[in-house]
């Protein structure tokens, strides 16, 4: 214990001198540790709300709903919880257009017609506040400010919905389980149950969901009971909701952004390693001396050691305790930036779980990246206290010891280990490790690549000072891998979020469709088609598109039944209701990847050919030739699997999972969508006023713009990349750091380079050019090399994960690369200016 004391002791007395210094190496572990307790603790803190307000986000303990009336079947098993002394109440859910007839506008909405008594858990809040009570007074709706702002109405104006009037009564302020992007496409409009029949809205085809919501007596759990009359829900195509499901759908959501996000803080936290790494090197080459006198007073090799082990956790944990503490504060903002993605009210709170595993590994990180550099240590002998030897010698022998070779297989293997805490799953955090360590190499190899090519390239016609600080990117102690590393690895963050955003809006926008419409009408009955076809062709423009639709179920595949096929395998494929509908030919969002689209019939077995979209038929495990049964509307219809499609989902164009050949379904029951262009000066204007003309003749006919749709996704899309790029100013302040770090590291070598240049006559401006000239390639190179890096990755994610098409786009690439070389001339300049006011007269004292 004394000999622990006393290394201990020794360890504290041998880094005052350089205590200030080691603290701005270590401070590049606080970022890191920041983010990881900032993400942890916000994490705990949802999943604990969403356990807290779980029942309050369902409104009820057992939620029923269906996209067809409640079943007579599901009736009987309402009215038996009834019986058992549950509540009941219910609520219907679809689209309509609003219009407020005093203004021009018009707007799709999500209409929410709910009985009395919900929801039985949780508080909506309103302005005017309470006015929820009023809602089943009369004829009133409680909206989205939303909608107030997109139409410029106000609270006491009247909302017509279809056939119905109502007086609009106060905004929606706080929705239990409300996500706040969630009524961005369409904003919310609560009305009474009892006025759902007086709109006329709920024709044949519309799309509306039926719910019954239960309050269930203490006896009866909600679960158990969803288990035992799953064979009925099923077959009714019923879905059941408990406050479990709603806990867990919320928590793997938070689980799948956590994981995601925690991505970003282990690659700050690893680039603080780096920084580590790269300053304990130049401390101990610094340090040869004070090893060699320790060795003369009879030190051994391994009590050096533990030494500097013991200087290098104790920093780390200086350097993790601050990140400790900036990761509770950045916790308090999160909820600014990521509120919007919350289905909960956030509390913030400390959560010590977090804070003491920051710790812990912020220490550890700090460790095992300072133990290699410090096994050099070990080589450092008591002559060197009598003679001068070159300062790095110990470092260039340590290469070549096996202890380093255990050391690194220890540094990677900590490191996977974290990647797979940090994504609680094994295969993901092996993925995650290698990705990251792919970077890193890939990095590493160009920091190679260039000082060979500065050694190669140099010519002597060159100016001085591009001569001198060229070569300075391969000189002894050059800090050309540690600037690379921390420049590129947040060149390739920023330069990846932003051309992954890039190409999903850009694959998302539909003026490169072939059919290029920007308004769609839907739900239009069969005996409207040709009404409203003339009254959008008499406005002047043009009918893309006349598609039907048809509302069909799958009834038994190869001859087996969906009730029996579900018994082998649960699938959303085989429950689902298909819209489904019939043409002759393609359009520009699909193509044929197997079978023949041509052939309408197959005469082996007599049936119509159907093509499917390719990963419906993968769910469902068909191949062409199968068989399968359809139930439209209480008719049997069989058909044959003749095609599979690939469908690009994201064009705004009418896309199906089954398509008919047209004399299937010609006199099926349906409706139809009517897409068109509004093209010309005033085309919102004009816009408005078909969409309003078309309402007032056809009150159950929905529109939408889809610019305006377009509009939105992108606003969506921006929000998430905010936050992301919050979360990415971590690793982006730690390469900052370590930047920091690597020029504050290689101060001493650079103010005797300094001197020596000035006592052979160069000036203060020429070592200025001279270091000018260093970082210019440096940041040049460095960014250069992380958004090239940011390219493939990108590439990959926009190929592999999403299945669209690359978009990149050089300019902003370039523009990020010149910030980032800005970045570097700063952090560079700023940090040498000792260097620039070094007297010749150092030199020969």
């Amino acid at each position: 214990m004394n000999r622990w004391r006393n290394l201990a002791s020794l360890a504290w007395r041998d880094a005052r001198p350089a205590r200030r210094r080691l603290l701005l190496f270590t401070s590049s572990i606080s970022i890191g540790v920041a983010a990881l307790v900032a993400i942890d603790s916000y994490s705990a803190n949802v999943v604990r709300s969403v356990a807290q307000q779980s029942r309050a986000i369902l409104g009820a303990d057992l939620a029923i709903s269906s996209r067809q009336p409640l079943t007579a079947p599901i009736i009987q098993l309402v009215d038996s919880l009834r019986t058992a002394g549950a509540d009941v109440d219910y609520a219907t859910n679809f689209s309509s257009m609003a219009v407020v007839p005093r203004l021009e506008g018009t707007r799709l909405v999500q209409v929410n017609a709910v009985g009395p008594k919900l929801p039985f858990y949780g508080a909506m809040k309103t302005d005017p506040a309470g006015r929820w009570q009023a809602l089943q007074t009369g004829h009133n709706a409680l909206v989205d400010a939303t909608l107030l702002a997109g139409l410029g109405a106000r609270v006491g104006d009247t909302l017509v919905l279809g056939k119905a009037r109502f007086e609009i009564a106060g905004t929606l302020v706080d929705v239990p389980g409300d996500v706040g992007i969630e009524s961005a496409l369409g904003p919310r409009v609560y009305i009474a149950q009892r006025y759902v029949d007086e709109t006329g809205l709920l024709g044949f085809g519309s799309r509306a969901e039926y719910e019954a919501q239960l309050a269930l007596p203490p006896g009866i759990d909600a679960d158990s009971w969803e288990s035992a009359h799953l064979g009925t829900l099923r077959a009714e195509h019923v879905r059941a909701r408990t406050v479990r499901d709603t806990e867990r759908s919320l928590t793997r959501g938070v689980d799948q952004l956590h994981s995601f996000l925690g991505v970003v803080g282990l690659v700050a936290l690893l680039l603080g390693g780096i920084g580590v790494a790269a300053a304990i090197r130049a401390y101990v080459a610094e340090k040869s001396d004070p090893i060699a006198v320790l060795r003369c007073l009879g030190a051994t090799s391994g009590q050096v050691l533990v030494v500097y082990l013991l200087q290098a956790a104790a920093l780390g944990l200086a350097g993790a305790a601050l990140g400790a503490a900036l990761g509770v504060a950045a916790q308090f903002a999160l909820p600014l930036v990521l509120g919007d993605f919350m289905p909960v009210d956030v509390h913030p709170s400390l959560e010590p779980r977090a804070v003491v595993a920051g710790l812990a590994v912020g220490v550890w990180v700090a460790t095992i990246f300072a133990l290699i550099p410090l096994l050099g240590v070990r080589h450092v002998t008591p002559l060197q206290a009598l003679r001068r030897e070159d300062s790095s010698l110990p470092v260039r022998r340590a290469t070549r010891d096996p202890a380093r070779w255990v050391a690194a297989a220890a540094l990677i293997a900590s490191v996977v280990a974290i990647a797979i805490w940090r994504a609680d799953d094994l295969q993901r955090g092996a993925a995650m490790s290698a990705s990251i360590g792919a970077v890193i190499v890939a990095l590493w190899l160009a920091a190679f690549a260039i000082a060979w090519l500065a050694r190669r390239v140099l010519r002597s016609h060159w100016p001085f000072t591009l001569r001198q600080g060229v070569a300075n990117l391969y000189r002894p102690s050059n800090q050309t891998r540690a600037v690379m590393l921390a420049l590129g690895f947040g060149a390739f963050l920023i330069g990846t979020l932003y051309l992954v955003q890039r190409s999903l809006l850009s694959h998302l926008s539909f003026s490169d469709g072939a059919v290029q419409a920007n308004i769609a009408f839907f739900d239009v009955q069969r005996d409207q088609v040709n009404a409203l076809d003339s009254l959008i062709r008499k406005a002047g423009d043009p009918v893309l598109q006349r598609v039907p639709i048809v509302p069909m179920r799958i009834a038994s595949i190869g001859g087996r039944s969906v009730a029996e096929l579900s018994r082998e395998r649960s699938s959303w494929a085989l429950r689902r209701e298909y819209r489904s509908s019939y043409r002759d030919s393609l359009i520009g969002s699909e193509r044929v990847t197997a079978g023949s689209w041509q052939r309408t019939t197959n005469r082996s077995v007599g049936l119509p050919a159907v093509s499917f979209e390719q990963d419906v038929a993968q769910e469902l495990g068909l191949t062409l030739g199968d068989t399968v049964t359809w139930d439209v509307q209480g008719v049997r219809i069989p058909t044959v699997v003749g095609s599979f499609r690939e469908v690009n989902w994201a064009r705004f164009e009418p896309n199906f999972f089954v398509l008919f050949p047209p004399s299937t379904l010609v006199d099926a029951p349906q409706t139809f969508v009517l897409l068109t262009r509004v093209d010309g000066a005033g085309r919102a204007s004009r816009s408005a006023a078909l969409q309003r003309e078309a309402v007032d003749a056809y009150p159950n006919v929905s529109s939408i713009d889809l610019s305006v749709i377009q509009q939105t996704v992108s606003d969506i899309l921006g929000k998430i990349s905010v936050a992301v790029r919050f979360m990415a100013l971590f690793s982006i302040a730690t390469g900052a750091l370590v930047l920091l770090s690597a020029v504050a590291a290689s101060r001493r070598q650079r103010l005797r380079e300094a001197v020596l240049l000035k006592t052979l006559g160069a000036t203060r401006a020429q070592v200025r050019s001279i270091m000018l000239a260093e970082y210019a390639v440096l940041g040049l190179l460095g960014s250069a090399v992380g958004l090239l890096l940011s390219v493939a990755g990108a590439w990959a994610l926009v190929h592999f994960v999403f299945d669209i098409p690359f978009a990149p786009l050089a300019p902003p690439l370039i523009l990020l690369a010149a910030l980032m070389t800005l970045l570097t001339l700063s952090i560079g300049l700023w940090s040498s200016r000792d260097v620039f006011s070094a007297t010749p007269m150092a030199a020969l004292r």
